[in-house]
């Protein structure tokens, strides 16, 4: 147990501590964007940002990642606030948080077996795109002096590596500019105009809203949706962050975890909030690598916004819009740029329209769920065609079909067409030893096949059946029943 909190919690200390407190800068901008998205108070994402970010620390499956309020649920909540308000949103909040849990003993988790490497790199570039983008409006309508800032920030984040890695350069970004900016008494935007931070500590509440089935009809939709691309931001989020430092989460984990700290945001105020790709990468990139630096996030972040927010209003947009445009840039895969003519086609379909419907659309569940299709026709087309039947004759009026590759419902009309049920033949042998029935639509078509035979005359011998297959034929074949001619035929 020891050597596990070692593990978990301080095996990497001074940059955990240190990219945790990059992060809860980065963050405050982004609860209040968020808050602004979802017509909530400002401090509705910051709570929530604060609640979700420390009980993840702990109940997480992901070790330094990081989690808080997002746009993607944001997006979701903006109908419910505005028709019902905030104690509906909170109820929700709760109630997403109670699906996501269950989702975790549902072990669904394992369902990001099902997203291949292709729509996982469309999810990464859209995501850098969105996040790019997203820094356009701090660049609009902005004086002159905002410019030459975001281009000095992102110099101080490429070349103080160079003199030393002991700090991370995003922190020496934000403070670097922030003091320069109150030294030199420039006047451009900083985070205090962004919103009014928070001057109390978030207190236990329970939603005011009547405990009706109108109530739960009112919510439900909009609590399930927000389960739904929560979980889904957070397990591609996991993945990625797997990839990065070379480790594995607990994904079924990690679906609870994000439950527990929704419901906990739910109960202190807070909006419901997933897994942060931007964020997470910040904190990688810094040094964090275990929970430690979530913690740090959490706390940090509600250190700042409620006892130095002074302080903290005063930091220039400019300095965290440098941070993000270098975050950006580091999750973006430019590899898959190259890749885009070393590829499959099918690959880099899958990519390119996951990449287009995200951005398109903003909605990163959209774009996964396409990406996720489109692998899933791809790879059942490409299974189909590996696919062929060949015959022999053996003697005067018998013949030997041997069956090659996976008979299923893209290969089932391919496996009927290559009998030849005219041909006058006393005996057909169809040989599947090297053959594979994987669902109703195959064992269907073996069904004909052996009919149509029949009804001619012909004696039909099947050798060669796998355990797996002849497990499908006993279960549902129906071509050794009595009536199987005028069942599956129709009287054709």
């Amino acid at each position: 147990m020891i050597a596990s909190l070692k593990e978990h919690w301080f095996s990497n200390v001074r940059a955990d501590v240190l990219a945790g407190i990059v992060v809860a800068l980065a963050l405050i901008p982004e609860a209040i964007a968020f808050s602004i998205i979802a017509e909530v108070d400002p401090k509705v994402g910051l709570y929530a940002s604060f609640c979700i970010a420390v009980v993840t620390a702990f109940a997480g499956g992901r070790p330094g990642m990081i989690s808080a309020a997002t746009g993607a649920m944001a997006l979701v909540m903006v109908t419910l606030v505005k028709e019902h308000g905030l104690e509906y949103l909170l109820a929700a909040t709760i109630l997403a948080g109670v699906l996501q849990i269950i989702a975790g003993f549902l072990r669904l988790g394992q369902l990001m077996r099902f997203v291949s490497r292709s729509v996982v790199t469309g999810f990464v570039n859209a995501l850098a795109i969105l996040i790019f983008v997203a820094q356009f409006k701090e660049l609009v309508d902005v004086p002159w002096l905002v410019y030459p800032l975001v281009v000095g920030g992102l110099g101080i984040i490429y070349l103080f590596p160079l003199l030393t890695k002991a700090v991370p350069s995003p922190l020496i970004c934000i403070i670097g500019l922030t003091v320069l900016c109150v030294a030199m008494g420039w006047d451009v935007p900083t985070v205090g105009d962004k919103g009014d931070l928070p001057d109390s500590l978030p207190v236990f509440l329970l939603p005011d809203i009547p405990l009706t089935l109108e109530t739960l009809k009112i919510i439900f939709p909009v609590s399930l949706t927000l389960a739904i691309v929560g979980l889904l931001e957070s397990m591609m989020t996991a993945a990625i962050i797997d990839e990065l430092t070379d480790t594995e989460s607990n994904k079924n984990r990690e679906c609870k975890g994000q439950g527990i700290a929704n419901i906990v945001a739910g109960f202190f105020g807070g909006m419901a909030g997933c897994a942060m790709i931007g964020q997470s990468m910040i904190n990688v990139k810094s040094g964090g690598r275990t929970r430690l630096s979530t913690l740090v996030a959490g706390v940090v972040l509600l250190i700042l916004v409620v006892f130095l927010g002074d302080h903290v209003s005063r930091i220039p947009m400019a300095a965290l819009v440098a941070v993000m445009v270098m975050v950006s840039i580091g999750t973006f895969s430019w590899e898959s740029l190259v890749n885009l003519r070393r590829h499959p086609p099918s690959s880099t379909i899958v990519m390119l329209a996951t990449v287009v419907v995200t951005v398109a659309t903003h909605n990163l569940a959209l774009g996964v769920a396409v990406g996720v299709v489109l692998s899933a026709l791809f790879y059942a087309n490409k299974v189909g065609r590996v696919f062929y039947v060949r015959s022999e004759q053996d003697a005067p009026g018998e013949r030997t079909y041997h069956v090659v590759g996976q008979v299923f419902f893209t290969s089932s009309e391919q496996f009927l067409d290559a009998f030849d049920f005219r041909e006058a033949l006393e005996k057909v042998v169809i040989d599947v030893h090297r053959a594979h029935f994987w669902d109703i639509t195959a064992i269907g078509a073996l069904d004909k096949a052996i009919i149509k035979f029949r009804r001619e005359g012909t004696d039909v011998e099947l050798i060669g059946l796998n355990e797996a297959s002849a497990t499908l034929v006993d279960k549902y074949a129906v071509h050794d029943k009595p009536d199987a001619v005028e069942k599956l035929m129709g009287g054709h």
